[in-house]
């Protein structure tokens, strides 16, 4: 009987003490409760957090900012590679947030469900206007899931000086923004309506983008699907774009890029720049746009730099693309101005040499099928057109246009090159595509 009492005090005691342990560090809890685990196809245990389990209501209008923020933290913190679970039927409201890394080990966050943005541009106020969804030095992160990201870009689009002119020029937030995030893999979500950019990525190394669909309005401004700036080796796939915007921007300091089997428009097409706005320094080299289609845009493939700009675009390889009534199916414009007031003239220019244009057929709205307007001091060289076929849209004959633009032909090209001057060609440029990635 004594024996009996003593374990039932034991074990009183017991229970007493872990309770209060527990109680006492709720803020760390997971030192006591194991999140779910599974084991992936190599053997590693993972770690499963259900947003929706640690509090997020997901009903489109409690705010769940602090419970996504908590479990990223915890996540962030586990060795047991976490997948944070953004659950299917549920629409999780989430203000300005920041993700932040390094990370313990490779995490992934799984969006199959929605995360929706607060409607009031207010809610910005005293914020970085520039960020939503902010992912800055992460290392081995995944994001997919088949989900959407909505950007509820309405009201900022409203009051966007570039509708209504009377208005201040602001910045506006960008979706999904990756900053510093090496081994990036983003793929298999919608993205909807966002406030300006949808999705930024800079400073980062080794990314992919795949099967992604961004959508916005014709008419929304600023709304670039994807934009890459100061990174290296990004390959983009098999995504369909249509917003207000570039398709794909790709600006200073960036190299190692493919694009590849994209659907954009409407938009204004894929473009390197613009570079080298108030006589800044830029530098792109080594882009391959390998398959794409474009369908109403405003351009098609471009390069456009500011006058007065420095540094250089270099080998750049457009090749295998189709064009349906695109206003600017080939385009480099060394004299871009995005301004409500005329641009001085200046005499420095960024350096274009060997861009290759590959296989671009297919019908365009304006006269011009090919622009190629150069800087005086700073001439494009080493342009090269193969195969390239366009034909007007309305039936009428298309043409070339060139100043300062020096390259050679090969195939049959339609409208004929305009090339001040028929440069010998000592490289088929068509294999730059094998080098980029």
């Amino acid at each position: 009987m004594r024996f009996y009492n003593v374990s039932i005090f034991a074990s009183l005691l017991y229970n007493t003490i872990f309770s209060f342990l527990l109680f006492v560090n709720v803020n760390s809890f997971d030192s006591f409760i194991q999140f779910p685990t599974l084991e992936d196809s190599r053997g590693k245990s993972v770690s499963l957090l259900y947003v929706n389990e640690f509090g997020a209501k997901g009903d489109g209008i409690t705010d769940d900012t602090k419970i996504f923020q908590y479990v990223w933290k915890r996540a962030c913190a586990s060795f047991l590679r976490p997948k944070i679970i953004v659950p299917i039927g549920y629409s999780f409201l989430v203000q300005p947030i920041d993700f932040v890394g390094p990370c313990r080990s490779k995490i992934s966050l799984i969006i199959e469900g929605s995360i929706v943005a607060p409607k009031d541009p207010k809610v910005w106020d005293k914020l970085d206007a520039h960020k939503w969804l902010y992912f800055v030095k992460v290392r081995h992160l995944t994001v997919q899931g088949g989900g959407t990201i909505n950007g509820m870009g309405q009201k900022w689009w409203a009051t966007s000086c570039k509708i209504n002119t009377t208005n201040p020029c602001r910045h506006a937030p960008t979706a999904m923004s990756f900053h510093k995030c090496n081994n990036l893999k983003v793929r298999d979500i919608r993205m909807l309506n966002s406030q300006q950019m949808h999705i930024s990525i800079s400073n980062c190394i080794n990314v992919e983008v795949s099967r992604m669909i961004v959508e916005a309005p014709a008419k929304s401004p600023n709304t670039d699907g994807i934009h890459i700036t100061s990174s290296i080796r990004v390959a983009i796939k098999d995504c369909t774009i249509r917003t207000g915007d570039d398709c794909i921007s790709i600006v200073n300091n960036s190299s190692s890029i493919l694009v590849k089997n994209i659907a954009c428009g409407p938009g204004h097409g894929i473009s390197i720049g613009s570079l080298g706005k108030s006589n800044s320094w830029s530098q792109v080299h080594n882009v391959c746009v390998d398959g794409a289609y474009f369908s109403n845009t405003e351009n098609g493939v471009r390069i456009k730099t500011w006058q007065g700009g420095r540094g250089y675009v270099r080998r750049i390889s457009f090749m295998n693309v189709w064009m349906e009534n695109v206003s600017n199916p080939i385009i480099i414009d060394q004299y871009y101005c995005d301004s409500p007031f005329p641009c001085p003239n200046q005499t420095s220019g960024i350096h274009i040499h060997s861009v290759s244009f590959i296989g671009i057929r297919g019908t365009s709205a304006t006269k011009n099928a090919i622009k190629f307007a150069c800087s005086d001091s700073s001439p494009c060289k080493k342009l090269f057109l193969k195969d390239v076929q366009l034909v007007s849209y309305s039936g009428l004959p298309t043409a070339s246009f060139c100043w300062k633009a020096y390259g050679s032909t090969s195939g049959l090209n339609n409208p004929p090159s305009c090339f001040n001057f028929v440069e010998q060609t000592t490289k088929n440029l068509s294999n730059w595509s094998d080098q980029f990635i």
